[in-house]
């Protein structure tokens, strides 16, 4: 297959519009190839580091805070002042970075908005240079959409902070080579917005700011902060311009919040309860380990103690370090024609959201525009003032046995049926395009499709997968459940629309992860290879 685009030893062979041409110019894909070559030994060590210490947990070592870090931890230090628009982040709406979602989420009253390559994003070549284009029209403000029922949609007075997620490191962007490889597409995300934004978003007042995830070390921000301290020395753009938030969403981060705090302490502006992923990363780490298993994902709620312990323990760092502890997602969506459904949804987000205005937290995230209001009344009652890391919660004391603590639960057929409907289903709407999918009144993306795959996976090969009626969870249980919801979700979405869709590719890609005998790290990792 021949190259659309060539320069310096970067091939673009993904299709390049007229429109795709204006982004991936010649300088930008230099600065993105230069960014690469740096940093790429880094970022494949760091990776194989992540099986090395996955292959210490499976032979019984439980993580712990690290030894060799301790003056960190105990040191007085604190991070760089934090920038006036990313003072005030009570509320952050998320979602993909198509051109509505862009135009709603800036409008949607919310403090912040994180436009987002990640979870919520299916990084087909198309969608992702897209949104790419998107995001520099929403910076210069002349961001417009028309329906195709004819309905406008432009940017009102008052805008939500921009925040960008890259997609993080384990991620290749397959349609750009460097020197004959795939290109991080961390570095691919990142860089693309950085060169074609950067000194526009200085000249508003602003700047370029980042949301970062699947941290798992204190190594890996580093990572991060070398590839800022380069991007910036490149463009000319003043050390420490760029913020980053980074998302504390695997149990291996939750041991190093101080110390990935200090890895990008010039650059820091706070950390994210990112709970979906937690819960992920928590149950794959402990796939193996034999008094591990893992209840229903209902029952896995932020009260439960290893999580509410999880989340006191980033609000204290944070604020004893000047930074921003932002609270995990509201993932509810309004249930339109169900009156007592719809109160009772929006209660369990006020719980929620009140619990995290109490405990400290400095701000919250909603996946839809109609949460904005409820959180942001909870965190207004409880926070008067901008902030409250002022409320350093000097009371909390966390332990590594804390973190660990097993929640206890039941495995139950319902869960079972919920997790592999909700998975097919998630993995159908990625696969065909869209990777932010409302089901079962809930916005669900990559991360609560991971838990699904995950918690399967593990009931099917762990001796204790055991349903709440006796019955062990066997890879014949599990397919004889899984043809069963497959014949639901037919008679829910229609013959023509089944037979057009992914899901029968979908089926196929959740029976061979569950059926393999070793857990596969993402479920984006062998899906992307179906993508165009």
């Amino acid at each position: 297959m021949e190259a659309t685009l060539k320069a310096d030893g970067v091939k673009v062979f993904g299709p390049v519009s007229d429109e795709f041409r204006q982004i991936l110019t010649p300088d930008a894909l230099r600065f993105i190839g230069g960014l690469a070559r740096r940093f790429e030994d880094r970022r494949q060590e760091l990776l194989a580091r992540r099986q090395t210490v996955q292959a210490a947990i499976d032979a019984g070592n439980r993580p712990d805070f690290l030894p060799e870090t301790r003056h960190i931890r105990d040191g007085d230090w604190k991070i760089a002042p934090v920038p006036r628009d990313l003072q005030d982040r009570r509320v952050e709406i998320t979602g993909p970075v198509d051109r509505k979602m862009v135009i709603n989420a800036l409008n949607s009253g919310a403090s912040a908005y994180m436009a987002d390559f990640e979870d919520s994003h299916s990084p087909t070549w198309a969608a992702t240079i897209e949104g790419q284009i998107n995001l520099i029209d929403a910076v210069r403000g002349t961001i417009e959409f028309v329906s195709p029922e004819g309905k406008p949609y432009r940017l009102g007075d008052k805008l939500a902070t921009l925040i960008v997620r890259p997609r993080g490191w384990h991620l290749l962007e397959k349609h750009v080579l460097v020197d004959g490889q795939p290109i991080s597409a961390s570095i691919f995300d990142f860089g693309l917005f950085f060169f074609h934004n950067a000194h526009a978003l200085i000249q508003k007042g602003t700047g370029p700011y980042f949301y970062l995830p699947k941290i798992e070390s204190h190594r890996e921000a580093r990572l991060w902060n070398d590839v800022f301290v380069r991007a910036q020395e490149q463009l000319k753009v003043p050390a420490g311009t760029i913020k980053a938030t980074v998302l504390i969403e695997t149990i291996l981060a939750a041991f190093e919040v101080n110390e990935i705090l200090y890895e990008l302490r010039d650059h820091m502006a706070g950390l994210n309860c990112g709970r979906w992923d937690y819960i992920f990363s928590f149950i794959k780490k402990f796939k193996n380990v034999s008094d591990y298993i893992f209840p229903d994902r209902a029952q896995i709620t932020m009260t439960r103690h290893c999580m509410h312990s999880y989340s006191l323990l980033v609000i204290k760092t944070c604020h004893r370090r000047g930074a921003h502890a932002i609270g995990g997602m509201a993932a509810q969506i309004p249930i339109k024609n169900d009156p007592e459904r719809n109160a009772a949804a929006l209660g369990k987000v006020r719980e929620d959201k009140i619990r995290e205005a109490t405990d400290g937290h400095d701000g919250t995230w909603v996946a839809h525009p109609g949460l904005v209001s409820i959180a942001r009344e909870e965190f207004d009652k409880a926070m008067p003032a901008p902030n409250q890391i002022d409320k350093l919660r000097e009371d909390v004391v966390v332990t590594a046995a804390d973190l660990l603590k097993l929640p206890g639960g039941t495995i139950t057929e319902e869960g079972l049926r919920t997790n592999i409907s909700v998975g097919v289903q998630y993995m159908a709407a990625w696969l065909g395009g869209n990777g932010c999918v409302p089901l079962y009144n809930l916005m669900e993306d990559a991360a609560t499709a991971e838990i699904s795959r995950t918690q399967v996976w593990q009931w099917v090969h762990h001796p204790k997968g055991i349903l709440v009626d006796g019955r062990k969870v066997t890879l014949e249980l599990f397919r004889q459940v899984m043809a069963e919801e497959m014949e639901t979700i037919k008679a829910s979405v229609g013959d023509e629309p089944f037979a057009g869709g992914r899901y029968a590719l979908a089926a196929q890609l959740f029976d061979d992860i569950i059926s393999n005998e070793t857990l596969e790290e993402f479920l984006t990792l062998r899906a992307y290879d179906h993508l165009d």
